[in-house]
C-alpha cells in the first residue's frame, strides 16, 4: 500500500490551512474524497442526469444500471444473500431510526428489553428510546469495562429471555474500542433477540461480512467511506425485511395505489420512497470500487500501525490523558484524548492555526462522556492517507498547545 500514491488522488488534500499544509485528522466525522468517487458524480450529473426505475429513454436507463449496479456492489462488499437485503438510506442515522420505527415499533411490547451500551452514537440511542417510549419497552445499557471494552459475561448477563432487539456499535468513534459482533450476535440469538450493527465506523476500515457476523442488520454511511455525503446503506435479513413496514411513503415504494388502500413494492424499493439517493448511490459504488482496488485487509492494518505509533506518541506528553484501550492491537485507528487544563476546544482551535484537522467535542456521545466523567474531548482519527508524518506533526502542535497554555495561565 503506497500511502503517497493514495494522497495524490485525494485533491483536497494538496492545500494549505492558515498557511501550513493540511493535515486532516477528522476521518471519523467524514473521510475526503478520492478523484475516482468525484469523476463519478461529475460524469452522472454530466452525461446521464435522470431519475431511475421509471423512464425506458437512454438516460433513465443509464442512470438505473448505474444504481442498481452500485446495489449489487455493495451487497459483495458486505457479502449479503441477495440485493433485496441492501436498502439506500441517507445514513446510519436513518437506517437505524428505519429498523427502531418498523421492525421495533412492531415487535416490542412492554415488559420486552433493547439492549445498547454506554458508547453508542446518539444515532443508536435516540432511536431506541422513543420506540420504548412507543411501546413500553425498557432500554437497558451493556456495562463497560475500566478500559471501555465489553465483556462477553456482562453480555450473557444483561442479555435475557425479554431481550427482543441488542443494538452495538461495530467500531467506537470515542473510544476507537472494536467490538466482538459476531459473539454478541449469538449470544442475542440464543435468547431469542435480534442483533442491530451500527457499521458507521467499521464498513470504511475493514472487511464485514454479515453472513459470517449473522446480524440482523447493519447500518452504514458512504461519507466516511470516501464515499458522497446523504447515502447510506441498511443491510437486512430478508426475512425480517418482508414482514416490516416502510417508513416512508409516496412515489417510487409502491406498487398500487387505490383511492383508500395502497400495496407495496417488493424489497427492496418498499423502503426507498420518493427520488432516491441517485447520485450518491452512484458514488457510493466507486467508493467501494477504490477501497477494494486497495484492500480492506491492507487498510485496517495500516491504520493499526499508525493508531500504535500514534499512541506511543502522545503517550510521551505530559498531562495527557487518552481514552479506551491501551493496547493499540485493541483499538481502530482514532486516539481520543484531553490534555491537563486545556479544554478541547481550545486544543483544536490552536491545532487549527496549524493546520491541523482534529474534533472536538462529545461526538454525539453524551452518556459516553459522562461515562468517562468529561464534558468533552479531542479526537484525532487516521484513515489511509494520513501517515506517520501527519501524527508527528499532530504531536508537534500539542505540545505548542501545552506550553501556550502553560505560558496564559
Amino acid at each position: 500500500m503506497n500511502v503517497r500514491d493514495i494522497r495524490q488522488m485525494f485533491p483536497i488534500l494538496d492545500q494549505e490551512v492558515n498557511g501550513k499544509p493540511l493535515v486532516y485528522l477528522d476521518s471519523a466525522a467524514t473521510s475526503q474524497k478520492p478523484a475516482p468517487v468525484i469523476e463519478a458524480l461529475d460524469k452522472y450529473y454530466r452525461e446521464y442526469n435522470s431519475n431511475v426505475h421509471r423512464g425506458v429513454h437512454t438516460l433513465g436507463t443509464r442512470a438505473t444500471d448505474g444504481y442498481e449496479g452500485a446495489r449489487e456492489k455493495v451487497r459483495k462488499f458486505i457479502n449479503a444473500n441477495s440485493t433485496e437485503e441492501v436498502i439506500f438510506t441517507r445514513g446510519t442515522t436513518t437506517a437505524i431510526n428505519t429498523v427502531a420505527a418498523s421492525y421495533g415499533r412492531d415487535n416490542l411490547d412492554e415488559g420486552d428489553e433493547i439492549v445498547i451500551s454506554y458508547m453508542e452514537h446518539h444515532s443508536n440511542i435516540i432511536p431506541w428510546q422513543q420506540v420504548a417510549k412507543q411501546t413500553g419497552a425498557t432500554l437497558k445499557y451493556l456495562p463497560l469495562q475500566e478500559d471501555g471494552t465489553i465483556s462477553l459475561d456482562d453480555v450473557r448477563e444483561t442479555v435475557n429471555g425479554n431481550t427482543k432487539i441488542v443494538s452495538i456499535m461495530q467500531v467506537s468513534n470515542v473510544l476507537g474500542v472494536m467490538n466482538p459482533i459476531k459473539e454478541i450476535a449469538k449470544i442475542a440469538h440464543e435468547n431469542g433477540a435480534i442483533m442491530v450493527v451500527d457499521g458507521a465506523q467499521s464498513a470504511p476500515h475493514m472487511k464485514i461480512d454479515v453472513q459470517d457476523l449473522d446480524c440482523d442488520f447493519l447500518a452504514f454511511s458512504g461519507h466516511k467511506m470516501c464515499g458522497p455525503t446523504g447515502i447510506g446503506v441498511l443491510y437486512g435479513k430478508k426475512k425480517h425485511l418482508e414482514k416490516m413496514e416502510p417508513v416512508e411513503f409516496g412515489g417510487e415504494m409502491i406498487d398500487f395505489v387505490g383511492l383508500y388502500e395502497s400495496t407495496w413494492k417488493e424489497l427492496p424499493w418498499k423502503f426507498e420512497g420518493g427520488t432516491p439517493i441517485i447520485a450518491g448511490a452512484i458514488g457510493l459504488g466507486a467508493a467501494i470500487d477504490f477501497l477494494e482496488q486497495i484492500g480492506l485487509d491492507e487498510i485496517e492494518a495500516y491504520e493499526h500501525k499508525l493508531a500504535a505509533y500514534a499512541m506511543e506518541k502522545l503517550s510521551d506528553i505530559e498531562g495527557m490523558t487518552i481514552y479506551g484501550p491501551k493496547e493499540a492491537s485493541k483499538r481502530a485507528g482514532l486516539v481520543t484524548f484531553n490534555i491537563d487544563d486545556v479544554h478541547p476546544h481550545d486544543v483544536a482551535t490552536v491545532l487549527d492555526a496549524e493546520g491541523i484537522a482534529v474534533r472536538a467535542g462529545h461526538h454525539c456521545a453524551q452518556p459516553l462522556m459522562k461515562w468517562l466523567k468529561v464534558s468533552a474531548t479531542a479526537r484525532a482519527s487516521f484513515y489511509l492517507y494520513n501517515t506517520e508524518e501527519d501524527i508527528d506533526k499532530l504531536v508537534a502542535g500539542l505540545v505548542k498547545t501545552k506550553e501556550y497554555f502553560s505560558d496564559v495561565f
